[in-house]
């Protein structure tokens, strides 16, 4: 019997259907809601992920594997995780870790990892869905395995929008860089090889669109399933916000607080933003004195923001739970990112903390994540654009931010919870074993 499940947000003529196969299904999975645990079968799943994260230093891929493997762990699935050495290692009786060391390169040796895998393969119960995160498992090993997925975090035609942006805000003294024709390149190497992976996992719509129509991946082999966080951690907390501006000496008196979190390096945007903000503090005294800057994270950018003054507060590297009060303290989140890949998590935290958000005008986000000004704001990568952001939010106030941060949270519950994100994949997974589980029937 085919199992309902119910979907929103989808377009009208899919809602007409009464039935609908996973494999084709054009939208973003996490639409559907799924039914709670138990699974109708449990699965043997390996994933080769390049590094298991460490507390305070997780890139987005490694937060997304962690975040992902460890649910699908809780809803009673057995995992093997081919990685490189962790201080942060997760113990659970279904989590087993097979640790090698990387390559002088930082990658996966292959030729060791695929001995261990083989082993595991043929011993007991063989894996039913392997996933690997990127190209934490080569395609040279990939080709011949039926029930594999791989999800992108980031392709190289994402990446030339970013290009032209670095390009366009370089500085006269700077030298010309040659990365849009080395990109070009890289793109045809990866229209190549992809096709070598079985199944296709885009974290954004605006991915899933180029597999399929740029890369020419077939439609039933390329998915999408937006990233998810935990939203047992990140949620609205006044309180705990109010004990973070405490601990950290912000003034009630303020109008308006910004925040910012991540790595604070060029491809993030922060060179744009520490000219925006310079700009306006200087030419505008009431900005400067009303508004405050917490940013969260550590890099190069960290002591250029300090020079800006004692309205910019620069916190360093923070702890999830840390992360979370963070939010809570602020009353809208920038990210100023000129990476045009992937979905940045930090934004997904901040809507599911119940806050308004604001970043560049880059595909993945304005398709997926601010697709309208209910949500947030976004700008293009210019100087002047982000100043003329930044003035708007500072006239808009904090109550028209509290009424975007409410929509903000109902669209992050919708979307981007680490459970919604986690049954997705475990239906799509289920699908890959067996053609039982591809087709939903839907409740309209």
């Amino acid at each position: 019997m085919v199992p309902y499940f119910s979907f929103r947000e989808v377009q009208e003529s899919q809602l007409r259907l009464d039935k609908v196969n996973l494999l084709t299904f054009p939208s973003a999975l996490n639409l559907f809601i799924f039914p709670s645990p138990p699974p109708p079968r449990l699965l043997k799943i390996a994933l080769f992920v390049k590094k298991w994260p460490s507390k305070h230093q997780a890139g987005g891929l490694e937060r997304h594997a962690m975040t992902l493997h460890l649910a699908l762990a809780k809803r009673g699935h057995e995992l093997h995780i081919f990685t490189t050495s962790s201080s942060n290692l997760t113990m659970m009786d279904n989590v087993n870790f097979h640790l090698s060391k990387p390559t002088p390169a930082g990658y996966l040796d292959q030729a060791l990892i695929w001995k261990q895998f083989q082993v595991l393969n043929s011993t007991g119960q063989p894996f039913d869905v392997i996933h690997t995160e990127s190209v934490g498992l080569m395609h040279t090993r990939s080709r011949n395995l039926s029930n594999l997925a791989v999800s992108w975090h980031g392709i190289a035609y994402e990446s030339i929008h970013s290009d032209i942006i670095q390009e366009l805000i370089r500085a006269p003294e700077e030298p010309q860089s040659y990365a849009l024709t080395e990109r070009a390149v890289k793109v045809v190497e990866e229209i190549k090889f992809f096709p070598h992976y079985a199944h296709h996992v885009a974290t954004s719509d605006h991915a899933g669109d180029i597999l399929k129509r740029v890369y020419m991946i077939p439609e039933e082999r390329v998915h999408v399933i937006l990233n998810g966080v935990d939203e047992e951690i990140f949620k609205p907390d006044n309180s705990k916000g109010k004990d973070f501006k405490s601990k950290f000496g912000i003034p009630e008196s303020k109008s308006l607080i910004l925040g910012m979190a991540g790595r604070l390096v060029k491809d993030k945007g922060h060179q744009l933003m520490f000219e925006a903000l310079r700009q306006i503090f200087s030419e505008n005294s009431t900005f400067r004195d009303s508004v405050i800057v917490l940013v969260a994270g550590d890099g190069p950018w960290g002591a250029r923001y300090k020079q800006l003054g004692p309205n910019l507060l620069v916190l360093g590297p923070l702890g999830q739970s840390q992360l979370a009060r963070f939010y809570s303290a602020i009353d809208i989140f920038v990210n100023p990112t000129i990476r045009a890949q992937g979905l940045d998590h930090t934004l997904l935290e901040a809507m599911l903390t119940g806050k308004t958000v604001m970043a560049t005008k880059l595909a993945s986000i304005t398709q997926s994540v601010i697709v309208s000004k209910d949500v947030g704001y976004t700008f293009p990568p210019t100087v002047v654009s982000l100043k003329k952001a930044l003035y708007e939010v500072w006239r808009d106030g904090r109550d028209v931010l509290e009424r975007k941060g409410e929509f903000a949270r109902k669209r992050g519950l919708q979307l981007f919870t680490a459970t919604k994100m986690a049954a997705a994949y475990e239906r799509l997974f289920l699908c890959i074993t067996s053609q039982d589980y591809c087709m939903l029937q839907v409740q309209n």
